[in-house]
């Protein structure tokens, strides 16, 4: 995998800069009570399509608001078109995908606290 060009992280850092603001200002709206990050952003070499990783507190509707980006990607493209024409010629073709790496972390801090069983010992039968 080849490392991101400077332009690459220009472009993700004003395109996470400007969806975490169209996105929070939606779920504002719309959703009382969910919190929506943008974790982070990867534009392609040819800054035609670019991955954002969306992280949603809390996560039960995380799966539900990812397939809804997607359906109506064209309108956050718009809105992002519109807050962008002076930084990007074009915006790239946006695709949402979830970041469940928060709930990676509770599970392991939980694991460590010991409040659920260590899933690398063996299970020991009880006699």
């Amino acid at each position: 995998m080849q490392e991101e060009s400077n332009r690459q992280k220009k472009i993700a850092g004003v395109l996470q800069k400007d969806l975490v603001d169209i996105l929070q200002g939606e779920a504002r709206e719309a959703l009382k009570g969910v919190l929506i990050t943008v974790t982070n952003v990867y534009v392609t070499s040819d800054l035609t399509e670019a991955k954002v990783k969306i992280s949603i507190f809390p996560s039960q509707h995380l799966q539900k608001l990812v397939n809804a980006m997607n359906e109506n990607m064209a309108t956050i493209r718009y809105e992002l078109a519109r807050r962008t024409k002076h930084q990007l010629r074009r915006v790239p073709v946006l695709h949402f995908y979830s970041d469940d790496s928060l709930d990676y972390i509770e599970k392991i801090e939980s694991v460590l606290k010991g409040n659920v069983d260590n899933p690398l010992k063996p299970n020991q039968e009880e006699e």
